[in-house]
C-alpha cells in the first residue's frame, strides 16, 4: 500500500469516526428531549388537572383550556393549540408519577403515550407498555397491534385479574417473559398474499419467503431455525414444518400448520415431536421445547381449553389468511374470554370444595 492510499484509508477511518460520534450523540439528544417532553406534557396535565378540572363544572374548565391554549399559541406556536392541552390532562389522569417517570426511562415517546392513553382497561394498557419496550415498536407497531387486539388474543388476558397484574410484574421487574404473554389464539397471516384455495406445503413456502414479515406477527424474539425438520422415531421419519427458536423464553418452538380444524391427534403428534426435541435439540441453559399447532379453522373451546392449561407445552392457535371482520374478530375473542371465566370459576369452585 503507497503512501496516498494509507492516507486515504486514514482518512476514511476518521471520517467513520467522527460520523459515529454524531450519530451516538443525536441519538442520545432525541432521547433526552423526548423524555423531557413527556415529563414536561404530564406535568402541565398535573397543573390544569390539580388547578381547574377538580372544580366540578366541566364547561367552565373547558373554557379556561381553550382560553389556555390561545394564548399559549402567541407565545409558543401552533403546537399547544386545545387537543394537545387534553391528552396532557387525560394523560395527569392516567397515568401515575411513577408510570410517567418509567414510560420515559424505557424510552416510550410522546406519540407512544398517546396511544397507550386510548386504551381503557389499565392492564391492557400495562400488558402493551411492557411489549413496547421488549420489542422496540414504533407507534406505528404499537396502534397495529391496538387495532389487531393482540392483548385479547393472548393467553394472560383470560386469566384472573391478580395473576395478569403478578405475571406483568414479573416481566418489568426482571424481563421474566411467560408463553402467555407470546402465543396468541389466533394469528394474521394476511401478509402472505395466498390465494383462496391453498395446501399445506403452500402455506409454508409462503411463510419463508415471507419471514420477515411473518415474524413481525408473531413477535421480534422469534428466531428461524429449520424448515421440514426430519425426526426419526423407531425407523419411522416425520417432519416438522417449521422450527423455530425464542430468546426470551429460551426454548425451541414447533410449529406445525394445518388445514382445518384442530383434532386431539395433532396434539399428539406434536408432543412426539417435542419428546425428540428435548432429548436431542436442547441446548444446555435452555428451557424444554413448546409447540404450536396452527389451523385454518377455528373450534373455540378446543384452543381455548388448550391455551387455559399451564401445564401442557402445546399451544394452539387459529390462523387468517385474509384480515377478519373486526365485528367478527371481537365476538370471537368476546366468546373466549367467557369460557376462560367459565374455566377458571369452575378450577376456583373446585378447590374451594376439596378444602
Amino acid at each position: 500500500m503507497n503512501r496516498t492510499e494509507i492516507d486515504n484509508n486514514s482518512e476514511e477511518i476518521l471520517y467513520n469516526d467522527i460520523c459515529s460520534v454524531i450519530e451516538h450523540t443525536r441519538y442520545r439528544v432525541a432521547v433526552y428531549v423526548n423524555s423531557e417532553a413527556s415529563l414536561m406534557n404530564w406535568h402541565i396535565g398535573k397543573r390544569i388537572k390539580e388547578d381547574v378540572l377538580y372544580n366540578k363544572r366541566a364547561d367552565y374548565g373547558k373554557e379556561i383550556l381553550k382560553r389556555l391554549s390561545q394564548k399559549l399559541i402567541e407565545k409558543y406556536g401552533n403546537g399547544w393549540g386545545f387537543q394537545k392541552l387534553q391528552h396532557c390532562v387525560r394523560a395527569a389522569y392516567i397515568f401515575s408519577e411513577d408510570e410517567i417517570l418509567y414510560a420515559v426511562r424505557t424510552q416510550l415517546s410522546w406519540t407512544h403515550l398517546r396511544s397507550l392513553m386510548a386504551i381503557e382497561d389499565s392492564l391492557a394498557r400495562q400488558f402493551y407498555m411492557e411489549m413496547c419496550r421488549l420489542e422496540k415498536w414504533t407507534t406505528r407497531t404499537l396502534d397495529e397491534k391496538i387495532d389487531g387486539r393482540m392483548y385479547e388474543r393472548t393467553a394472560i388476558s383470560r386469566k384472573p385479574e391478580d395473576v395478569i397484574k403478578a405475571e406483568l410484574g414479573k416481566v418489568r421487574e426482571n424481563n421474566s417473559l411467560q408463553p402467555d404473554l407470546v402465543f396468541r389464539s389466533s394469528y394474521f397471516l394476511d401478509m402472505l398474499g395466498l390465494p383462496d384455495v391453498f395446501s399445506e406445503n403452500d402455506l409454508e413456502s409462503a411463510i419463508i419467503s415471507q419471514i420477515q414479515n411473518f415474524l413481525k406477527e408473531f413477535g421480534s424474539d422469534f428466531a428461524f431455525v429449520d424448515r421440514q425438520k426430519r425426526i426419526t422415531v423407531d425407523g419411522t421419519d416425520y417432519h416438522l414444518d417449521l422450527l423455530f427458536y425464542h430468546r426470551g423464553l429460551r426454548r425451541l418452538v414447533a410449529i406445525d400448520l394445518k388445514l382445518g380444524r384442530f383434532k386431539p391427534a395433532h396434539e399428539g403428534q406434536m408432543l412426539l415431536y417435542l419428546r425428540y426435541l428435548n432429548r436431542h435439540d436442547r441446548k444446555e441453559g435452555e428451557e424444554s421445547p413448546i409447540g404450536l399447532i396452527l389451523c385454518s379453522e377455528g373450534n373455540t373451546e378446543h384452543i381455548e381449553y388448550l391455551m387455559l392449561d399451564d401445564e401442557s407445552p402445546v399451544k394452539v392457535a387459529q390462523y387468517f389468511t385474509k384480515l377478519p371482520d373486526k365485528k367478527l374478530l371481537a365476538e370471537k375473542l368476546q366468546r373466549a374470554i367467557s369460557i376462560a371465566k367459565e374455566y377458571y370459576r369452575t378450577k376456583q369452585s373446585d378447590s374451594d370444595n376439596q378444602k
